[in-house]
């Protein structure tokens, strides 16, 4: 008798493990991750299913000991409520392959193909899908649910014939083992349970199929939900990046404007050139839908961003670029470069009434690219500095975007002195373009 409760308890740590073993893999992640599948979707989740607890089923067929092992019954059920008639149907039919053609169990076919098809009824019976992930094994919970729930009567009512459902499974199996003839066409734990059945026996029995149903699907489903969070993350990493990236264009557009506007009285054919220069710019811009591009294209977009720039400032504005030539096609974050610039210009030399230099330098270090954008302007007081990385547009802008891209693999510094000029250097990861991959 204990070893016959030995066996249920052991049942249930083989289908733990199994669904254990699934859910690690990512094929099979994908397949839980639909919802509406097309027909070679549920065949292909029906031979996923059909391997595993085959293999279960022939355990036990070859053994002749092993009883824990058969989930054939189980397994059925679990196809079709994840994959509607046909994956249930056509997994039972392989499921019993073993007990048909080994251990002779002419019956196994039919009572788990129509195992299989119950198990889609069950799924058809769902409001929604997502119902059959939050079922629950205890009935008093449900039962609650019933009349605490205003609103989701069909809801619960779904999930007691749910459970209701699993035990008819298992009872059809039970009625079934009661005839002599019939016995040996099917699988069965042993006779105790026909033979002497008592009512805690029988509740055993049938909370057995019931939870060995219910654990695969509570484990799956956790296995639902990260990587639905992970998609969330990752939808939201991606809807911050987009954000912060939208600051920047009208924030340079703004900027560039306002120069414009000076311009069209005291020299109108230079305003007509910076038009034409940024027109050229926001072309540029509007074709840029990519979080990474080439270095070489941030530079050659710096050169046209600074284009404009001098119209504004003249020869006192000074631009020197010394630009390793294997950085040239490494990716980077699109928009590195020009907030950065644009931070030297405004806040370093344009209050400088001399102007300056801005200098840009790329250099490639043990599969790391090391990036610096120097000026020699007025520099930035100690107080601001300590903050410079969170606040304004530019600096922080650019320090956020890298968060989100390399998380903490990156660095960002920014060293000044006042009266002599700024340094922001940055280090990401070496990461190159299809066409340096291509050459």
């Amino acid at each position: 008798m204990l070893e016959s409760y030995f066996s249920l308890l052991v049942k249930l740590g083989v289908v733990a493990s199994i669904a254990s073993i699934l859910a690690r893999s990512n094929h099979f992640k994908s397949m839980l991750m639909r919802e509406n599948r097309t027909l070679n979707q549920r065949l292909a989740l029906a031979l996923v299913l059909s391997f595993v607890f085959a293999i279960s089923v022939g355990t036990r067929v070859t053994s002749k000991h092993y009883y824990a092992a058969d989930l054939g019954l189980e397994g059925s059920l679990l196809a079709g409520i994840l994959g509607g008639y046909v994956t249930g149907l056509v997994s039972g039919i392989l499921i019993s392959l073993p007990a048909m053609f080994v251990g002779r169990e002419h019956l196994t076919m039919p009572l788990l193909a129509g195992v299989g098809v119950l198990g889609g009824l069950l799924r058809d019976l769902a409001t929604d899908p997502e119902d059959i992930w939050r079922f629950s094994p205890f009935p008093d919970l449900n039962i609650v649910r019933f009349f605490r729930e205003n609103r989701n009567h069909r809801r619960t009512a779904f999930h007691l014939l749910f459970g209701v459902g699993i035990l008819c499974a298992e009872f059809l199996r039970y009625q079934l083992s009661h005839f002599k003839h019939v016995r040996k066409e099917i699988f069965f734990l042993p006779d105790y349970w026909v033979t002497e059945p008592t009512a805690v026996s029988l509740a055993a029995l049938f909370a057995t199929t019931l939870f060995a149903v219910i654990i695969p699907l509570k484990i799956w489903n956790n296995t639902r939900n990260e990587k639905k969070l992970e998609e969330q993350s990752r939808l939201l990493a991606e809807a911050r990046l987009a954000a912060l990236t939208s600051q920047i264009n009208p924030h340079f557009l703004f900027n560039t404007l306002n120069s414009v506007s000076s311009l069209i009285r005291t020299d109108p054919n230079q305003a007509r050139v910076m038009v034409v220069k940024l027109s050229k710019v926001l072309r540029r811009l509007l074709r840029k839908h990519e979080n990474f591009s080439a270095m070489r294209d941030e530079l050659s977009f710096i050169e046209d961003y600074l284009s404009i720039e001098v119209v504004r400032f003249g020869a006192k504005l000074r631009f020197e670029r010394d630009v390793a030539d294997d950085t040239l096609d490494m990716l980077v974050p699109s928009m590195l470069l020009q907030p950065l610039v644009e931070n030297s210009i405004k806040h370093g030399l344009s209050t400088k009434v001399e102007g300056g230099t801005i200098r840009i330098q790329c250099r490639r270090k043990e599969s790391r690219l090391h990036v610096l954008v120097e000026d020699d302007g007025v520099g930035i007081p100690e107080a601001k500095l300590a903050t410079l990385l969170d606040r304004g547009i530019g600096v922080s802008n650019v320090n956020e975007r890298l968060k989100v891209l390399f998380g903490s693999d990156y660095r960002m510094w920014i060293d000044s002195q006042e009266g002599k000029g700024t340094r922001i250097q940055i280090e990401v990861p070496e990461l190159q373009s299809s066409l340096a991959a291509v050459s």
